[in-house]
Parts: structure tokens; C-alpha cells; sequence
């Protein structure tokens, strides 16, 4: 079994790894579309996250995580619980592309575009103040953009909106 990790899943993914290889999913945008109510803020003050966007035309780079197959059905059970704790991702098996050239199927995780914690086109700077200021239970929405930002430039993975909000963040945090 596969996974395609964008956000969190790239430097906490929580399960063991078989295998690990930058990816790519066409079609899709990594962006700061969904607002967060557990993990990175709360019902009064959400946070944001990453959710992969469907946008055509574009490509969302990330990694491809294997799993192995006696791990797969408790991997996917973790994730459930993970990624769908309000049901605002849904889960789809799409193919990525592995930077080594084989195509395969993947777990996904995609926002509900009719989810009421969907959030999709708030500006930059917005996006900057919500999470400058939002804590959840797992911790500052700051470490979380900071986290993930770090980690797929450790990859190689350049992502310019990401990289304008950490600058813009660590300006509003002082």
C-alpha cells in the first residue's frame, strides 16, 4: 500500500515507512484550504491546515510512503482516525507519479470542497494571520506550517506560497 503525504504525513507520517520517494499528483494544489478545529485550533479559534485542492494543470510534489502489506490494514485504520476526525478530508486512492518513474496508487487525502471547515481562496496574508496566532491540541499552527515548510526543503521540495507565509509568520510572531 501506498500513501501521498503533502503536509503532516511528510514529517510525521506515524506508521512505519517501507519505503519513502518523492512523488507527484497531478491535478492537485497544496494550499491552506481547510480550517482546523482540533489539531491546530480550536472551534472558537481555528487554525489552518494542508489540504490537497483539486486545480487542473497543476502538480502537487510530495512523497510516496510505502507500506508494508501485513502493515496496510492498521496503517489505514491509523489514518482513518487521523486524517478524518471531522470528516472534512476524503479518502481516495489516486496514482502518483515516483521520482524513480513507476506510477502507482495511493492512499489521498483531499479536502470536502462542501465541508463547512473548507476555506478555499483566502489570501496570503490571511492565511498569514490565522496561523500566526491559533494553538490546537497537537500544538501552534506556526509549527506546523514550520514543520512542513523545513521538511520538503530537506527534499528539495520548493514550494513559493509556503516559503512566503513562513517569512510573513515569523514577522507577525516577531
Amino acid at each position: 500500500m501506498w500513501v501521498f503525504g503533502y503536509g503532516s504525513l511528510v514529517w510525521n507520517p506515524g506508521f512505519e515507512v517501507a519505503e519513502r520517494i518523492i512523488a507527484r499528483l497531478p491535478g492537485y494544489h497544496r494550499s491552506f484550504c481547510m480550517r482546523s478545529i482540533h489539531h491546530r485550533g480550536t472551534d472558537e479559534n481555528p487554525g489552518l491546515v494542508l489540504a490537497l485542492d483539486d486545480a487542473p494543470g497543476v502538480v502537487c510534489c510530495g512523497v510516496g510512503l510505502r507500506v508494508t502489506e501485513d502493515r496496510a490494514e492498521a496503517v489505514l485504520d491509523y489514518l482513518r482516525e487521523r486524517e478524518l476526525i471531522s470528516s472534512a478530508y476524503l479518502e481516495h486512492r489516486l496514482e502518483i507519479d515516483l521520482a524513480d518513474g513507476r506510477r502507482v496508487a495511493a492512499v489521498t487525502y483531499v479536502v470536502d470542497r462542501d465541508h463547512v471547515q473548507y476555506c478555499g481562496g483566502l489570501d496570503l496574508e490571511e492565511q498569514a494571520q490565522i496561523i500566526a496566532r491559533a494553538v490546537g491540541g497537537l500544538g501552534p499552527n506556526t509549527e506546523y506550517l514550520y514543520n512542513t515548510t523545513d521538511h520538503l526543503g530537506q527534499l528539495g521540495i520548493a514550494d513559493r506560497e509556503l516559503d512566503w507565509l513562513v517569512q510573513r509568520v515569523r514577522q507577525i510572531c516577531g
